[in-house]
């Protein structure tokens, strides 16, 4: 017996990054793919943009705090202009990114959105996950899975490029972030007068010795040695080439794991878009480095020695809102401490497949690392850790599983977060009992399983209902244009 039921829902997607801020409202239509057999999970087999905002420059009140009643009056405006009641609108989702991830913004924007669509997912994404994010929408996880290869997403923007790698089977594996950007340096369309030199780039000027300094007139060679090694960092970051003396300056975060292999690049990012074999005329029309940069990248190692991929999305993959679904979890299948529910909008860290048949030891260091990719500013919010699990696993393997996951989330425990773990197979009850028996006494926790979900879904655990045998799971998708 199969249910396919279609649902159209009205969503909302607003990004709002360091400079500029768009507004995009989408009608997606959600599958739900459900059995008496099977975990429902949930699909968007269609997503139409009805309405694409103009880019503002994002309104702040201080260099890094975002003016909400700006933000409230600009999608107000948006939605009289799209003829939409805001009353229609059934979920949103709102990404900050960059200087403006901030908790404090998160949850400012949130009370003045509460009420502009039925349920808002507002993700602040640190150099980490934004670097997830960028792959997601460029495709890369679809390409990587496609080609059967190791694929990494170089998202190149104006501040900083985010590299994301994505395993065989589509699942982020890595990820890094370097201060390489088209807007480092910035000129005067008019009169090529540079009017910014960012502080890294001023460091490395001062060391080749060269003369190149705010208010002077500049011309395309005399910025190439800057942007060759920018390029040349490009080319580091992905493992080739002599390694530049100046890598270690304009890492943002960290570098990939030098020993992970990488077959193919995709890029996104505006920067993804001038990556031209010829320059044009006017380089500086944008008023900054962006065309040198795509040319230089153009020309590099890593089109000669790489397969470089089309990636589906290049300027910039922005969020064009958020589908959900319901399901209920069942008795047989949960272990939870009560009083901790209900909990709402919870970021979902999946563990690679790959890292789930890893020593205990290995396991926590997988998982340590990677909770650290929600790290914002770092300030760490809580993450429920997703993983397929066994069909019929082993005592062993629930040793294995649970000693793994308690020492990979110290970061958490120390913190007094509760522990929420999701697993897709059958053994959530068994892997409770053995994080019971190893977690400090009386520590929170939920442990579920039969629920699918993928990195960068949200989840919403209601309070238990019928006498505490049923959770009642909400999983929300971002979805991306």
């Amino acid at each position: 017996m199969n249910d396919m039921e279609d649902d159209q829902i009205l969503s909302v997607g607003i990004d709002l990054g360091t400079s500029t801020t768009q507004l995009i409202l989408s009608r997606l239509t959600v599958k739900n793919f459900a059995s008496a057999f099977s975990v429902p999970r949930i699909n968007i087999s269609k997503k139409e943009i009805i309405f694409q905002s103009d880019i503002i420059f994002t309104p702040l009140s201080s260099p890094t705090k975002i003016d909400a009643e700006a933000i409230k009056k600009f999608v107000t405006e948006q939605y009289k202009k799209a003829n939409i009641d805001k009353q229609a609108i059934q979920m949103g989702a709102v990404i900050i990114t960059g200087e403006t991830a901030r908790k404090e913004n998160s949850s400012s924007v949130t009370e003045a959105l509460s009420g502009y669509a039925g349920d808002f997912v507002v993700a602040t994404a640190g150099p980490d996950l934004e670097s997830i994010i960028a792959g997601k929408g460029a495709g890369t996880n679809i390409v990587a899975k496609r080609q059967r290869r190791s694929v990494v997403n170089i998202d190149v923007g104006g501040g900083t490029s985010n590299l994301g790698l994505f395993n065989d089977d589509g699942e982020v594996i890595d990820t890094a972030c370097f201060d390489v950007g088209g807007r480092l340096i910035r000129i005067s369309k008019e009169n090529h007068q540079i009017t910014y030199i960012s502080p890294k780039v001023e460091q490395l000027i001062k060391s080749l010795k060269i003369d190149i300094r705010v208010g002077m007139r500049v011309t395309a060679e005399q910025l190439q040695p800057v942007v060759d090694v920018l390029t040349q960092i490009l080319e580091n970051s992905i493992g080739l080439g002599n390694r530049s003396p100046y890598f270690d300056l304009f890492i943002t975060n960290h570098a990939l794991h030098p020993e992970k292999k990488i077959d193919g690049v995709t890029f996104s990012g505006g920067v993804a878009d001038c990556l031209n074999e010829e320059l044009p005329r006017d380089e500086f029309r944008f008023g900054d480095i962006g065309l040198l940069l795509g040319q230089a990248v153009r020309h590099s190692a890593i089109f000669k020695e790489k397969t470089v991929y089309p990636s589906v999305e290049t300027i910039r993959a922005t969020v064009v809102g958020a589908g959900s679904h319901t399901t209920d979890v069942t008795g047989s299948t949960i272990a939870y401490t009560a009083d901790i529910l209900p909990i709402r909008n919870l970021p979902i860290l999946k563990i690679a497949k790959s890292d789930e048949s890893l020593a205990a030891d290995a396991l926590a260091t997988s998982i340590s690392e990677k909770i650290n990719w929600y790290k914002v500013q770092n300030e760490l919010s809580n993450v429920a850790l997703a993983l397929v699990g066994r069909r019929s696993p082993s005592f062993a393997d629930i040793q294995r599983y649970a000693a793994g996951i308690v020492k990979g989330a110290q970061i958490l425990l120390v913190k007094h977060e509760p522990l929420i773990v999701m697993v897709h197979e059958d053994m959530a009850k068994a892997l409770g009992q053995s994080l019971f028996a190893l977690l400090p006494s009386k520590y929170p926790f939920v442990c579920i399983d039969s629920v699918k979900v993928e990195n960068g879904d949200y989840i919403d655990l209601g309070a238990p209902i019928a006498n505490g045998e049923v959770l009642p799971v909400i999983v929300k998708t971002l979805v991306f244009g």
